[in-house]
């Protein structure tokens, strides 16, 4: 009986280092992620933004990067980034997947906004928070980089993810 306690006791503490090991790893993957940050966007956002607002007015262009060439909607977000020192991918399927994911409910200025405007990969739109439940984009060819609010139900409706590129 002495013998069969002891091998039930040296069982139970072996699981229990091995579901530590586990939760471990899986914390260092990444796999258990701490809730997202709602207090102020920090500045790096706060400057992307800004920059964004910089080119209002200026025209889509589908592949566009840059002030001179004009912007399609991951282009604007990448430039804004880049300007102050931030990598964000440059592709809207690669925007749609950078960072963090967070609700809605926590979204802060500087998050990326991901639309389905379309079908299939390329159905993707997206544009940058601005607060005051708005977002800056460029929105489509014949358009120009502009201001839209998420309560009209077009884009509110057509939102499927919000990402966090900094914490």
């Amino acid at each position: 009986m002495e013998a069969a306690m002891h091998t039930h006791t040296w069982r139970v503490w072996r699981n229990m280092a091995l579901l530590l090991v586990c939760a471990v790893l899986l914390t260092a993957c990444g796999a258990f992620r701490s809730a997202p940050d709602t207090g102020p966007a920090p500045e790096s956002a706060r400057k992307a933004v800004k920059t964004a607002y910089t080119q209002m007015g200026k025209k889509y262009r589908s592949g566009g990067a840059s002030p001179q060439k004009g912007f399609d909607c991951s282009g604007l977000i990448w430039w804004a980034y880049r300007v102050n020192g931030v990598k964000v991918p440059r592709i809207t399927t690669d925007q749609a997947h950078a960072g963090q994911q967070v609700p809605l409910s926590a979204v802060r200025q500087g998050d990326i906004l991901v639309f389905r405007t379309g079908s299939g990969p390329r159905g993707l739109h997206t544009g940058i928070y601005t607060g005051g439940n708005a977002f800056i984009h460029s929105p489509r060819q014949g358009e120009k980089v502009r201001v839209e609010s998420l309560e009209v139900p077009y884009w509110r409706n057509k939102l499927i993810t919000v990402r966090r590129v900094v914490y």
